[in-house]
């Protein structure tokens, strides 16, 4: 395996091609350089396997959806939960998954596996696997999607979500720099903007891919790049990983797919909530070369949209991770039946959203609400974490005021409406809606109603319980939830009303693959015996993050980039263990020496 010393070379000019027929095939080539990936390429540089890693961007996207991330990681029983005094278990959290899941398809049998297997990682070898690779956790765990609607039901019973110091970066820095290093040593190249068009196939068996080589492109991350093709490349490897992520940002492809059935009609107006290059192709082409795809109907988009003022691709949005405090209304001003609750049950709330014949809701709030309980998604909006800034944390959580990424939004957020008087909060919010005008009296009376409840330590109001619940526990006391007041009160204002959207994000569906990585054949489901395809391996978001679906139909939060780490790590070890085993006790061996027909592997 030839490594290209720099694109300005002659023979690295993808327009011209390279000719590599001399050189070795990699041990595996890996098809997308997301988080996934670089897991999958750590596993196999460090039992020193030569590993060919392929991606439609630049190499300024490495570590793809990740990098944009708030870092969050789902754990079992760890010391931050312990000092916290949060008693979890790894039977609680198999309890909280089943309820949250619903299993309920033939197709869910690698995906039960994929769970279990996962449950057993973030109990065990997870914290200690990346505290090993230096990354580090803040103190304070978070309790993300808790579900509200009964103990047998969706959610999580306990704070689970362990926020990276250093956010999603941190989490990509981590496999990046030893991978950049085996790169170094001649184990890993790159071929950025290479998209892969097709998975060369060979009695059955995946030997490789093929291509367009796409012009350079000087972009910064996340910023759409250009399609245009510049050559052809083919190589040759025994083992194909797919580590090529979701469907985010092709909304054709969520609306085929969209369950219309459990949650309503495909929203008119969808936010982005990843880039432009998060497309789906590699599930079509997986797809041609025999694999089965499962549980496609399983997406997961957020309900706490905003529009980012400072957009990075198309169509960018930013999710708000909201405290329990905010009152949450549809389109008309109706309030939002329990336990539709900002933080609590995604799936639901979305049912709710969408059966209003609206795309869109509310938040309505006051300013002692948005200073301690908003947060926003994202590496970007997070810079005191992401930077590893100590001082600036302990700052933003003992200061009065709202972080700056949320006055920022205040100021310039076409979604935000700052308002002294509820007459001006109420025509701040008409002004900005796409459907229905809000009646001012009806939805004061509401507010009034709600407030009435805070005077004393107990209420009637399911709300005003949660927030006491939530104020229990010592983390969401401390930076989550503010102690119960009455929204109207001119000591903590002023009124807030933030206008909301549907948000695209994660894929719950995909290549369905046994433990190994595997991905099992189209014809091999069929027949119930789950024969994979030799050569043919995948992890990540193109897997539903394992098995093709090991969520299910719902998401505890902090297991998706858990899940691109254990599946990215299944398949990195099972590659480099059998090199390129079938999984029936063969060996797929080299199926060509490497060649590039016309196409080089250099960086745009």
């Amino acid at each position: 395996m030839s490594v290209p010393s720099s694109e300005k070379s002659e023979n690295n000019n993808p327009a011209r091609g390279r000719d590599t027929s001399s050189a070795p095939a990699p041990d595996a080539i890996i098809v997308g350089a997301g988080l996934a990936g670089l897991v999958a390429a750590y596993e196999l540089t460090q039992a020193g396997k030569r590993v060919l890693i392929l991606d439609q961007e630049n190499r300024a996207n490495l570590g793809g959806q990740a990098f944009w991330s708030l870092g969050g990681l789902f754990l079992i029983d760890s010391p931050e939960q312990r000092r916290l005094r949060v008693r979890d278990s790894l039977e609680l959290a198999r309890s909280d998954w089943a309820t949250s899941a619903g299993f309920d398809r033939e197709d869910d049998h690698w995906p039960r596996k994929w769970a279990e297997a996962y449950l057993d990682f973030a109990a065990g070898e997870k914290r200690q696997y990346l505290r090993d690779l230096g990354l580090r956790l803040t103190p304070i765990v978070g309790w993300a999607e808790r579900g509200g609607s009964g103990s047998g039901e969706h959610g999580n019973s306990v704070p689970r979500f362990h926020l990276t110091w250093g956010t999603g970066p941190e989490v990509v820095r981590v496999f990046r720099e030893p991978v950049e290093a085996a790169e170094a040593a001649g184990l890993v190249e790159f071929g950025f903007r290479h998209r892969v068009d097709q998975l060369i196939t060979d009695d059955g068996a995946v030997i490789g891919v093929r291509g367009r080589v796409l012009a350079p492109s000087p972009t910064a991350r996340g910023v759409e790049s250009n399609r245009d093709e510049a050559a052809d490349f083919e190589y040759r490897s025994p083992a194909v990983i797919v580590t090529s992520g979701g469907i985010g940002h092709n909304f054709d492809l969520m609306k085929k797919y969209w369950p219309i059935d459990r949650l309503g009609e495909f929203p008119d107006t969808m936010l982005a909530g990843v880039p432009a290059h998060v497309d789906g192709r590699m599930l079509a082409i997986s797809e041609e070369a025999g694999a089965s795809l499962i549980n496609r109907d399983r997406i997961w988009a957020y309900t706490e949209g905003i529009e980012n003022w400072n957009p990075i691709w198309p169509g960018h949005g930013i999710r708000i991770i909201p405290g329990p405090s905010s009152m949450w209304f549809d389109a008309e001003g109706n309030r939002f039946p329990a336990p539709n609750y900002p933080g609590f049950d995604t799936n639901r709330t979305m049912k709710t959203i969408l059966a209003t014949g609206y795309d869109y809701s509310w938040f309505v709030l006051n300013e002692s609400i948005i200073r301690k309980e908003f947060a926003l998604s994202g590496s970007e909006q997070n810079p005191d974490i992401t930077e590893k800034d100590i001082r600036i944390t302990l700052d933003r959580v003992r200061s009065s005021d709202a972080p700056a990424p949320i006055e920022a939004f205040k100021k310039y957020g076409s979604d935000f409406v700052v308002a002294e008087t509820t007459e001006d909060l109420v025509a701040g919010m008409n002004e900005r809606s796409r459907g229905p005008v809000i009646d001012h009296d009806h939805l004061v009376a509401q507010v009034v109603q709600r407030d009435r409840q805070t005077e004393h330590a107990f209420s009637k109001d399911a709300q005003v319980q949660a927030i006491h619940n939530a104020r229990a526990y010592l983390g969401d006391k401390i930076v989550r939830a503010v102690k119960p007041h009455k929204i109207l009160d001119p000591d903590h204002g002023p009124l807030i009303a933030v206008r909301l959207s549907l948000l695209s994000r994660k894929t719950l569906g995909g290549l369905e693959t046994n433990l190994d990585g595997q991905v099992i054949g189209a014809d091999g489901r069929r027949h119930g015996d789950g024969t994979p395809i030799p050569g043919l391996y995948a992890a990540g978001e193109v897997t539903g993050f394992g098995g093709g679906g090991m969520h299910g139909y719902n998401a505890l939060e902090g297991t998706f980039l858990g899940g691109c780490i254990f599946s990215g790590l299944r398949a990195g070890r099972a590659v480099a263990a059998g090199g390129g085993s079938t999984g029936a006790g063969g060996s797929v061996g080299a199926a060509g020496n490497g060649t590039a027909g016309s196409g080089s592997r250099g960086e745009a």
